[in-house]
């Protein structure tokens, strides 16, 4: 009987909860601070009680997930915690592609791929001295928002990109990636491609709510200059959006373009959920900014489905069950090599 695994964080709950509303035996692998939240729910069948959750690299966690017959489903807390040279190397396997996850921690190959995908993204700028308008400076990885920063010069990056150096958050400017900053409203794309069926799913739209940029709305502007830190992008919570029906025609676009290049250029492709995240402006054009190669955390809000998943399926379906069934198909039709890694 395969077990589905994951690390007890970020969307731990949506995938173990899906998993056993296919039938599947599930696992977590939880820090020890954390066992008293996740002994609370029913559908977590058991925990491997860990210091960090690099041990899952060790044999002892190995073992055990080998004797369980585990997949594992990786989300953004598995691709913050460790290196991509670390997640290549776990020997339990990985649902999806766990190499296209070097290609979302790595600011340049993030870029090539969307590139490569026809997304329209804002020009990245390649030095400091460079800065002529409002430009977002963001930390490699997962790394939810925390450490970003605008910046409007040259001086004005230096100031704040040594704050977080004393902050021990970075090292210097190549843990810095530089963009022009795109206006809009937020929109945070979930997709679905299934490698079985070669079939592309859109399951729902989220915005996210950041500490402390999204806060600064409430303080006067003459304020706002006095605030004597750097406002943080830090993600805090997700919030439902839906989309004009006229804009989802091109939603599906951009999601087959992606799916291509990353056959292209990451075989065996993207393959399971992923994220499209970027704007939209005045004239209801999209600019991608980023994307995420794995389960996003604002499915979250989908528990029962999305107002999109329910017009593909009849029954509640959230993104961590389609994962679940997504592994019972390939399964049943022994086609897992399909959908692991």
């Amino acid at each position: 009987m395969t077990s589905i695994v994951t690390l007890g964080s970020h969307c731990a709950l949506q995938v173990l909860k899906g998993a056993k509303d296919e039938g599947f035996t599930t696992l977590l692998v939880c820090e020890k601070k954390r066992e008293k939240l996740y002994r609370r729910f029913s559908f977590i069948d058991e925990l491997i009680l860990v210091d960090s959750f690099k041990e899952i690299l060790e044999q002892r966690c190995i073992s055990k997930l080998e004797e369980k017959k585990s997949v594992i489903i990786p989300h953004g807390t598995l691709i913050s915690q460790m290196e991509p040279s670390e997640i290549e190397s776990i020997k339990i396997p990985i649902f999806g592609n766990k190499w296209i996850l070097r290609w979302e921690s790595d600011r340049k190959m993030k870029e090539k791929l969307m590139l490569e995908s026809r997304l329209d993204i804002p020009k990245s700028v390649s030095n400091p001295k460079e800065i002529n308008g409002l430009v977002i400076a963001k930390r490699n990885g997962a790394a939810g928002g925390k450490g970003y920063f605008l910046a409007t010069s040259e001086k004005d990056y230096k100031r704040k990109r040594d704050m977080l150096i004393d902050q021990g958050l970075i090292n210097g400017d190549n843990d810095l990636y530089l963009q022009e900053y795109a206006f809009g409203v937020s929109a945070y794309l979930q997709y679905f491609h299934s490698p079985v069926s070669d079939n592309l799913e859109f399951f729902g739209v989220d915005r996210r709510y950041e500490s402390d940029i999204d806060g600064l709305g409430r303080i006067p502007a003459p304020q706002q200059t006095d605030i004597n830190k750097i406002p943080s992008f830090n993600v805090v919570g997700n919030s439902p959006l839906v989309l004009r029906e006229s804009l989802l025609d091109e939603v599906y676009s951009m999601g087959e373009r992606f799916v291509e290049a990353a056959k292209r250029l990451v075989p065996p492709g993207m393959n399971g959920p992923f994220c499209l995240e970027g704007v939209y402006d005045e004239n209801s054009k999209f600019t991608t900014f980023e994307f995420s190669a794995r389960i996003v955390a604002g499915t979250n809000l989908y528990i029962d489905g999305s107002p999109y998943s329910g017009f593909l399926y009849d029954e509640p379906m959230s993104m961590g069950r389609r994962i679940a069934r997504e592994i019972k198909i390939a399964k049943k039709e022994n086609q897992l090599s399909r959908i692991i890694t």
